[in-house]
């Protein structure tokens, strides 16, 4: 594949590549958005490095490829003139949900798959990151997948599973965050195997840190399954592993990948802040042409979700009602 308008170096043999040749501070001819969606369906993540650019720019730059979606389902307090943004940064995420947590979901995971339409992409711009520690890994779903062997690709093309936030996790149900997760929960049902829309590839559509149980088997048939593809997801050679430095962004296909937020930081006393948009996507189908169902909550869109816009709409009528 050659590429005239950027520059592309793999950092991995299956998984991500370096873009070089472009600044994000300006908008970008057509010519190497074309390129850059290029690269980003062969590696399925792409980095660039020393762009120093504003939200605005972000959400701009995200705009080239798809719509941006509205922050995050459980986020109620939006950046104020930017509500497509949201702050990956510790330090308010302690302070608004009572958890000390580096990211908003530690364990591998496909964002946001609890909704019935997931991301079909994801962008992340790091501001004020450590000197030392906090990368995060990328591991390539449509490789996991290719590496089943033919009767376990079979098996799996035709199962699948429950989504939703929480999943095979106890978070404190005091907490803040539970409760977030309580008043808007997202639930939904999506193929164990999803076809991309764009190349037509098969992707092992399962991760740890939204996916409850497969359907239709009973639960030590679910368990042993998810086990072996959950270990099958996160094989090293599947993974590549960023060092991030103020101003770079990583650029995921959210379709075909799912990823780990630092494990080296919960320990130490650093700031770490980074800024996260999202690209609407389409609702996931599978190779017997199942499509993805929605259990409780609602597609993932540029709206504000309809459970924080009641929210809004109750505090901005208390003072009528005194």
């Amino acid at each position: 594949m050659s590429y005239k308008h950027i520059e592309v170096k793999p950092t991995s043999g299956f998984t991500g590549a370096e873009i070089g040749g472009v600044d994000l501070s300006h908008p970008l001819h057509d010519e190497a958005v074309a390129e850059i969606r290029q690269a980003l369906l062969k590696w399925k993540v792409v980095f660039f490095r020393n762009q120093n650019i504003d939200h605005a720019a972000q959400i701009a730059f995200t705009s080239r490829f798809g719509e941006v979606t509205y922050a995050h389902p459980h986020e109620d307090e939006p950046i104020e003139g930017f509500s497509q943004i949201l702050p990956i940064d510790r330090s308010r995420f302690e302070r608004r949900n009572g958890l000390r947590r580096t990211s908003y979901e530690s364990r591998w995971h496909t964002d946001v798959t609890a909704v019935v339409n997931p991301p079909a992409g994801s962008i992340l711009r790091a501001v004020n990151v450590p000197s030392f520690g906090g990368d995060t890994q990328w591991t390539n779903l449509v490789a996991a997948y290719e590496g089943l062997s033919a009767p376990l690709r079979a098996l799996a093309d035709g199962l699948r599973a429950e989504h939703k936030f929480n999943a095979r996790l106890r978070i404190p149900s005091g907490s803040k965050y539970a409760q977030r997760i309580a008043a808007n929960p997202q639930v939904s049902i999506h193929p164990v195997v999803r076809v991309h829309p764009e190349t037509g590839e098969r992707a092992l559509f399962v991760n740890p840190g939204f996916t409850s149980h497969i359907l239709d088997v009973s639960p030590q048939e679910s368990e042993l399954l998810l086990e072996l593809f959950f270990n099958q997801i996160t094989k090293p050679a599947y993974i590549t592993r960023f060092r991030w430095n103020n101003g770079d962004i990583a650029f995921w296909d959210n379709r075909a990948t799912s990823h780990l937020a630092p494990q080296d930081l919960d320990h130490l006393e650093v700031e770490r802040v980074l800024y996260r948009t999202t690209i609407t996507g389409d609702i996931p189908v599978g190779p017997d042409g199942f499509r993805s169902q929605i259990v409780e909550g609602e597609p993932l869109t540029s709206e504000l979700p309809t459970v924080l816009k009641q929210k809004a709409e109750k505090v901005l009528a208390e003072p009528a009602l005194n």
